[in-house]
C-alpha cells in the first residue's frame, strides 16, 4: 500500500527558537507556530480557530531559524509528521510533530526577523557567506539525520539518536 506524508504549515512563530547542538554536532532546534483557520459556522458566523504545532529543525535550517526567527515571525515550513514515544514514570506519553524539511522565512526585516531583534543587541546581523541564501525569503532545506538509536533525542528522552548527516549544498 502506498502512503504520502507531507505537510505544508504557514503561520507565525509562538517563540524564539533555541538552538542545541546534540553530542554528533547536529544543530537542532525547537519552534511553536500558530496557523489561524477562519470557518464560517452553520449559523452563519465566522469563527476563527488557531492550531498550535511544534516543528523540529534540523542542522543547516536549525541554525539559520536560530540566528533570524524570533517570536510572531511569519514562517512557512514544509515537512513530515512524526510520532514521538516515550515511558517516563511508567506512564506512556505521546506526541505528533512536524519535521522541517524545508523553511521559508516570510517576513522582512521590518515585521519581524532578526536583523535589529534582542538577541543582536540592536547591531546588524551579518550576511550569509557568498552561496547561501538571503535570510530574508530565503529557502533554507534541511532533512532529519538518521536514527541510530544510541543517543538522546532533541525531547531530552534516550532512545532515538541522530547522525550527522547533512545535505544541504551550502
Amino acid at each position: 500500500m502506498a502512503s504520502f506524508n507531507r505537510v505544508i504549515l504557514l503561520g507565525n512563530v509562538t517563540r524564539d527558537p533555541e538552538l542545541r547542538y546534540i553530542s554528533t554536532g547536529t544543530a537542532v532546534t525547537e519552534i511553536g507556530l500558530a496557523v489561524n483557520d477562519r470557518r464560517k459556522t452553520a449559523s452563519g458566523e465566522w469563527v476563527e480557530e488557531t492550531t498550535f504545532v511544534d516543528v523540529t529543525l534540523w542542522g543547516r535550517t536549525a541554525e539559520v531559524a536560530g540566528e533570524y526567527v524570533t517570536k510572531g515571525a511569519p514562517l512557512l515550513i514544509e515537512g513530515r509528521l512524526k510520532l514521538d514515544t516515550w515511558e517516563k514514570d511508567g506512564k506512556k506519553n505521546s506526541k505528533l510533530r512536524v519535521v522541517c524539511d524545508r523553511m521559508q522565512l516570510l517576513g522582512s526585516k521590518s515585521d519581524g526577523s532578526k536583523s535589529d531583534g534582542p538577541r543582536s543587541g540592536g547591531a546588524a546581523r551579518p550576511r550569509p557567506a557568498a552561496g547561501r541564501p538571503a535570510p530574508d525569503g530565503g529557502d533554507f532545506e534541511q532533512s532529519e539525520p538518521d536514527y541510530d538509536g544510541s543517543q538522546e533525542s532533541p525531547q531530552g528522552h534516550s532512545g532515538s539518536s541522530v547522525g550527522a548527516d547533512d545535505d544541504i549544498p551550502f
